[in-house]
């Protein structure tokens, strides 16, 4: 059983820190997924990456592990509120839907490692 937690921690946590490392080296990219009411341009794209890596990094250490899902969480719900939900009314609804969906499942899965952690 521990060896699955420790997979299943390795699962979770890993493509978090290769979609931080993604928001510097594809900063284009992300930017073009902001809508304008979002502050900060290229730095908010930086921020995001760098807590995106820090909390993957965390998760596959085994440190701090409720934190950083608490923590990841809220920043999915911002992704969902800022960026997912306002892009559903543009041409690239499709998209968005998937994105929506895919955000509230890691959502769900951010609540229950933290969960599951907390009560270690």
């Amino acid at each position: 059983m521990k060896n699955l937690s420790l997979l299943g921690r390795i699962l979770f946590g890993l493509p978090f820190g290769i979609i931080g490392l993604n928001h510097f080296f594809m900063t284009d990219v992300f930017l073009g997924m902001m809508t304008s009411y979002i502050p900060g341009g290229a730095y908010t794209v930086f921020l995001a990456g760098f807590f995106l890596i820090s909390v993957s990094i965390l998760i596959l250490v085994n440190k701090y592990v409720v934190v950083a899902c608490y923590g990841l969480a809220l920043l999915l719900t911002l992704f969902i509120l800022t960026i997912h939900i306002p892009n559903l009314f543009t041409e690239h609804a499709e998209m968005a839907l998937f994105a929506l969906l895919k955000d509230v499942a890691l959502l769900g899965g951010c609540l229950l490692l933290a969960n599951y952690y907390k009560k270690e």
